[in-house]
């Protein structure tokens, strides 16, 4: 994967905690630095860490699936993609909850980052063997996700319900075209 395509990558899964951010903000009403970095702190923990075990799992027995793993790197992204946008079509209040409190704040973190454990996975099959090269690309996602989240919980309170992107879509339309791109050069380019 190009650098180009980790950055997109990381913004496509950071998309949910912008999502849950942008309602932190509306339901707060106010500024709150504390709680607006220990959630993005949180968010970022897990779509870093999540990576690291699906890739560390999938790493462990790749070999044995090296003929498949463009088509298994490529449904994952395209199922996670697909996801993204069937909510980013759902009408639901996705929201009930108190972000000032820890254990709401690091379950959503963990629901959040569901979807960064399946990306790990598929980074094993693309190539990604070593530590090192997994190295980057974790930090990206962490990073990312927590510069996102600040920005989604600012956006919330300056913008409230009236902010009414659906960022969960072209998140989801990301992963489905670097999944296409990951099995066209597979299919056709090796």
């Amino acid at each position: 994967m190009t650098t180009l395509e980790i950055w997109l990558l990381a913004i496509s899964l950071a998309m949910d905690c912008f999502t849950v951010s942008i309602t932190s903000g509306i339901i707060m009403r106010r500024i709150c630095w504390r709680t607006f970095f220990v959630m993005a702190f949180f968010f970022g923990l897990f779509q870093a860490v999540m990576p690291l075990i699906g890739w560390f799992a999938a790493s462990r027995f790749s070999h044995l699936i090296e003929n498949y793993d463009h088509w298994i790197a490529f449904g994952l992204l395209a199922f996670l993609g697909g996801r993204m946008i069937k909510e980013s079509f759902s009408n639901e209040d996705k929201c009930c909850f108190d972000p000032t409190r820890l254990k709401v704040v690091v379950t959503l973190a963990i629901a959040t980052s569901i979807d960064a454990l399946a990306i790990g996975i598929s980074f094993a099959f693309v190539g990604m063997n070593s530590f090192t090269s997994i190295l980057s690309p974790i930090v990206i996602i962490g990073f990312t996700s927590f510069v996102i989240s600040t920005l989604g919980s600012l956006i919330g309170v300056f913008c409230g319900k009236r902010f009414n992107l659906r960022m969960e879509l072209w998140g989801g339309l990301v992963l489905i075209i670097i999944g296409v791109k990951i099995l066209t050069e597979h299919l056709f380019l090796s």
